[in-house]
């Protein structure tokens, strides 16, 4: 561990060249810095995008089959008291 005085004395001995190359670095850095942030948005922001999507399609497919077993046991519904009525009346 180095103290904060003794850090001071070595930032103090630094040329002014010197901090004038490290803040030409630090522009660079900081965009790409912003840039893997932006990209580490965009995917979260798909994966839940995706994740909705596949919810919504479910769901409409559910919906889709029970509209298709509605009819189906209608007809079978229909023709079950149709019988059942023939069967009374004989």
């Amino acid at each position: 561990m180095i103290s904060f005085r003794r850090l001071s004395h070595v930032l103090a001995g630094t040329g002014r060249r010197k901090w004038i190359w490290i803040g030409l670095a630090a522009v660079p850095a900081i965009r790409i810095y912003y840039v893997q942030e932006m990209i580490a948005a965009l995917i979260i922001f798909s994966v839940l995008f995706v994740g909705a999507a596949t919810v919504v399609l479910i769901i409409f497919l559910v919906d889709r089959a029970s509209q298709q077993i509605v009819v189906w046991a209608e007809a079978g519904v229909a023709r079950l008291i149709h019988r059942v009525l023939a069967a009374s009346k004989a």
